[in-house]
C-alpha cells in the first residue's frame, strides 16, 4: 500500500495550537487526517471539550509579588519541565514517518513523560531508547488471551516503564463517519500488539478495537496491578461511580478523559467531568486530564479543578506532521510560556498555587473560539 507521509524535521513557525491543526492539513495525507482530527457522531463532545474551558473564569490576583513564575513539578519522584505531559496516540507514522521514535524525542528534550499507546507504530525499544531515560508510561489496550497480556505487562517492566494506563472507554469504535466516509484503514504496523494483530496493517479501527478485550471490569485493574507490580491509571471515568469501582480495585490514579471527543459523542466535556471526578478523588491519587486542552489557561484551569497532570494529544502530533520531534517540543514549550504568562498575571508563582486557585463560574455565554472552527476533513 502507497503510503506518503511527512519526513519533516525542523522548526515551525505558528502564533497559537489551532494554527498547527490547519497547517498540518496540508501535510499530513487526507484519510489521516481525517482519523486524526475527527470526532465520533455529530462530533459534539470533540467541540464542546473545547468550549467547555470557558464555564470557568480566572481571577487576576495583583499586588502578589510574582515574578518569573515556576511551571516545573516532581511527580512520582520525576522532575518535570511543567505538568504537560504526553498521552498515548495510535500509530504516530501517520503524521511522520520517524512517528513515536520522534515524538519521544521532543517529549524527552522538554523534559517530560511520554506514554506509549498499545497501537503505536514503533516498538517499544525503540520509543525507549529515544527517551532516553525520561519516564515513560504504557497505555494498554488488553488482549482476549491472558496469556499475551502478560506477554506484552513483561516487555513493559523490561523497558522500564514506570505505569501502565488501562483504557476503558474504548471497548469499541466510535461513530467515526469520516473515517467512513474516507474509506480509511490503517497503512501502518502495530508491533507492539500484532500478537493478537497479524494484519494489523491494512484494517479498520473497528476491526482492531474488535480484537482487543471489550468486557473490561474491575477484575482487570487487579490483574494489571498484581501481574505487572506497577502502578494502574485508569483511564476513562467520568462520574463518581467509575472512580469508586476503579480506585476499590487497586488503581493507583485516574484519567479523566472522553477519548478527546472519539468515542460517545453527545457526552460531556471532560473539564465539566473533572469536578465531579475530583471530588470524588478527593486527592487520594493522582488525576490526569485531557481532552480539548488548546491553550496555556485551559492547562491552568485544569490543575485548579483538581487535575495533577494534563495531556496534550492532537497539537502535539500536528507538531510532529510538521517538524519532527523540534515540531513537538515546540508545541510543549508554547504551552509552557503561555501558561507562564497565565500565571504571572492571575498572581501565582508556582503549579502548587495554580492547583489552590478557585475559578469563579461563568455566567455569561461560552461560544467556541473561532480559531477552532471545525474543518472539512473528507
Amino acid at each position: 500500500m502507497t503510503f506518503n507521509t511527512s519526513t519533516a524535521e525542523g522548526p515551525i513557525t505558528f502564533y497559537n495550537l489551532y494554527d498547527l491543526e490547519k497547517m498540518a492539513q496540508h501535510v499530513i495525507p487526507k484519510g489521516a487526517f481525517g482519523y486524526i482530527a475527527s470526532g465520533a457522531g455529530d462530533t459534539f463532545t470533540l467541540y464542546e471539550n473545547i468550549r467547555a474551558f470557558n464555564h470557568k473564569l480566572i481571577v487576576p490576583e495583583t499586588l502578589r509579588g510574582v515574578e518569573n513564575p515556576d511551571t516545573s513539578t516532581v511527580f512520582d519522584g520525576d522532575k518535570l519541565t511543567s505538568p504537560i505531559i504526553m498521552p498515548p496516540v495510535a500509530a504516530q507514522k501517520l503524521a511522520n514517518v520517524q512517528g513515536e521514535v520522534a515524538c519521544a524525542k521532543g517529549v524527552s528534550d522538554y523534559g517530560t513523560i511520554y506514554t506509549t499507546s498499545s497501537y503505536a507504530s514503533a516498538d517499544l525499544p525503540e520509543i525507549s531508547q529515544a527517551l532516553n531515560g525520561s519516564p515513560h508510561w504504557f497505555q494498554f489496550y488488553m488482549s482476549k488471551d491472558d496469556g499475551i497480556n502478560r506477554n506484552i505487562m513483561d516487555r513493559v517492566k523490561a523497558e522500564g516503564c514506570k505505569a501502565i494506563v488501562l483504557t476503558t472507554d474504548a471497548t469499541v469504535g466510535g461513530n467515526r463517519e469520516t473515517d467512513a466516509r474516507n474509506g480509511y484503514v490503517f497503512p501502518v504496523g502495530m508491533p507492539i500488539v500484532e500478537e493478537y494483530l497479524p494484519q494489523g496493517a491494512g484494517k479498520s479501527m473497528d476491526f482492531i478495537y474488535k480484537s482487543a478485550k471489550q468486557a473490561l471490569s474491575p477484575r482487570d485493574v487487579e490483574f494489571i496491578a498484581e501481574y505487572s507490580g506497577l502502578p494502574v491509571y485508569v483511564k476513562g471515568p467520568q462520574c463518581k461511580e467509575d472512580v469508586k469501582l476503579a480506585l476499590d480495585a487497586g488503581a493507583s490514579g485516574i484519567w479523566v478523559t472522553n477519548h478527546a471527543g472519539r468515542q460517545l459523542d453527545g457526552g460531556p466535556a471532560t473539564f465539566d467531568s473533572l469536578q465531579e471526578v475530583a471530588e470524588a478523588v478527593d486527592k487520594r491519587v493522582p488525576i490526569v486530564f485531557d481532552s480539548g486542552v488548546r491553550r496555556g489557561q485551559h492547562v491552568f484551569k485544569a490543575l485548579a479543578s483538581g487535575a495533577d497532570l494534563v495531556a496534550v494529544g492532537r497539537p502535539v502530533i500536528y507538531g510532529l506532521a510538521l517538524g519532527g520531534s523540534v515540531g513537538v517540543r515546540q508545541v510543549f514549550d508554547k504551552l509552557t510560556d503561555e501558561l507562564k504568562m497565565v500565571m504571572q498575571l492571575a498572581g501565582k508563582q508556582t503549579i502548587e498555587d495554580v492547583k489552590n486557585t478557585t475559578l469563579r463560574h461563568n455566567p455569561y455565554p461560552s461560544p467556541l473560539p473561532s480559531e477552532a472552527a471545525p474543518l472539512k476533513l473528507y
